[in-house]
């Protein structure tokens, strides 16, 4: 790490990063000349990798002709054909979308769209969110009290709102019973959802809020087949809405545009960020259906919430030229193909180890969780901050990745998320894969001895 002094609130108070001065597709250079293999998109932004000529160039365009226009008084070409390129062909009945600067805006705007939706459809006691423990929606507050990441919460729990409960995530690795089938799991998992809308009131509830595959604090974990289409049957038999977070597992990144796509259920709102403007500029989104929308503008006539950079010109830009590129490219068939590459890589350097105890994920989000015997699943102590030891030994060979900590509930378990770009080679997938047991072994040894 660098010895200069840093004015800015760096994520450690206590080290400073090295400065990145460059990017070149699936690379980042390093202010020392050092080339690091990007493996994880940052934290499964960069879907493109870095400095694609065609989004600059967007970019460059854009910049050209308007910076900034406020939403209060103007729309802009680029939000208005970005919006067309997502939601213009309806997909699952969205309809309508509206564009934020990232992640836990999108989420926050989902759940006041869901609550306003309800009071001008004059269900106003429905004020209640029901959502998953080891679950992330944003650092927000309203964001953070959808989530289940208990670390996160902690220490804002006086601040958090009552009105999220959380039921058992539908993580199988943990929380399937012995002998337990995946069928029963998931009818387990329905009659606890079932016992949660009961205890709260069926009509106090407003919606469900699920990553279709779970993200960073938990580690690309998907859930068991028919999970979803239960949840899609109890929320429309409560008059619930179903949101989906596909803020890191969207926009392809899991070999569809959208991970709904494979589970054969569709929200009434989506979030998405990450993958949406590829690190290219800050933006996120809300997809809603239309009949929400509709609701509204035969009510009261306007979406009660707002941010100065809504639907900022640039960022749309960038986002639309990012999407374009993954159509123009086919890049969504790749990511299944390089998917089934990195499983297949990640299974045959891992599947045999000692410390690995799970391989998951879809597409090009995957993740490994390590733990200290795999009989029990028993994991390492806290105390040994493995997952932090992995991306400091793997940093230091030239890859970032991105672990990590209390995988399990919130305080023990590791795991290591693997996001890679869209445009990577099976070279690189077999790269990532040698550096990540370089990294792995490297960081058990300084634990074991």
């Amino acid at each position: 790490m660098s010895a200069r002094k840093s004015r800015v609130l760096h994520r450690s108070l206590r080290e400073t990063p090295p400065l990145a001065v460059g990017g070149d597709g699936v690379w980042l250079i390093a202010e020392d000349g050092r080339h690091v293999l990007d493996a994880s998109g940052g934290a499964a932004v960069s879907c493109l990798g870095h400095q694609h000529p065609r989004v600059l160039d967007a970019i460059a365009r854009q910049a050209s002709k308007l910076a900034y226009a406020h939403t209060a008084f103007f729309s802009s070409e680029a939000a208005e054909e970005l919006a067309d390129h997502l939601v213009g062909h309806e997909p699952g009945g969205l309809a309508y979308v509206y564009f934020v600067s990232g992640g836990s805006e999108a989420i926050e705007a989902s759940i006041k769209l869901a609550r306003q939706y309800f009071i001008e459809r004059g269900e106003p006691r429905r004020r209640h969110f029901i959502a998953r423990r080891q679950s992330y929606h944003g650092n927000t507050l309203g964001a953070l009290a959808a989530g289940g990441n208990a670390w996160r919460r902690e220490p804002y729990a006086p601040l958090l709102s009552s009105a999220f409960s959380h039921v058992t995530p539908a993580f199988a690795y943990h929380e399937k019973r012995e002998r337990e089938s995946e069928s029963d799991f998931v009818a387990r998992l329905a009659a606890e959802l079932e016992t949660e809308f009961e205890r709260l009131g069926p009509d106090t509830v407003a919606a469900f809020i699920a990553e279709p595959v779970v993200g960073a604090t938990a580690g690309c974990v998907p859930a068991p087949d028919g999970y979803f289409r239960m949840v899609r049957e109890i929320c429309d038999r409560h008059g619930a809405l179903l949101i989906f977070d596909e803020v890191m597992c969207g926009m392809g990144r899991t070999g569809t545009t959208h991970a709904w796509e494979q589970e054969g259920v569709a929200p009434d709102i989506q979030a998405v960020a990450k993958g949406l403007g590829g690190g290219y500029q800050p933006i996120g989104a809300m997809l809603a259906r239309g009949e929400i929308i509709e609701v509204i503008r035969r009510g009261s006539g306007a979406f009660q919430h707002g941010h100065t950079y809504l639907a900022h010109p640039l960022a749309c830009a960038a986002a639309l030229e990012v999407q374009r590129i993954i159509r123009d490219d086919n890049l969504l068939d790749r990511v299944s193909e390089l998917g089934r590459h990195l499983e297949r890589r990640l299974t045959e350097r891992f599947g045999n180890h000692r410390h690995v105890g799970d391989i998951r994920g879809r597409g090009l989000f995957q993740a490994i969780e390590l733990v200290a015997d795999r009989a029990s699943r028993k994991p390492f102590a806290p105390t040994h901050k493995l997952h932090q030891k992995i991306k400091a030994a793997a940093f230091e060979g030239g890859l970032g990745c991105y672990p990590g900590g209390g995988t399990l509930d919130g305080k023990s378990g590791d795991h290591v998320l693997l996001a890679p770009p869209y445009i990577a080679t099976p070279a690189d997938i077999d790269m990532i894969v040698d550096r990540l047991g370089a990294a792995v072994d490297s960081a058990l040894r300084s634990i074991n001895h």
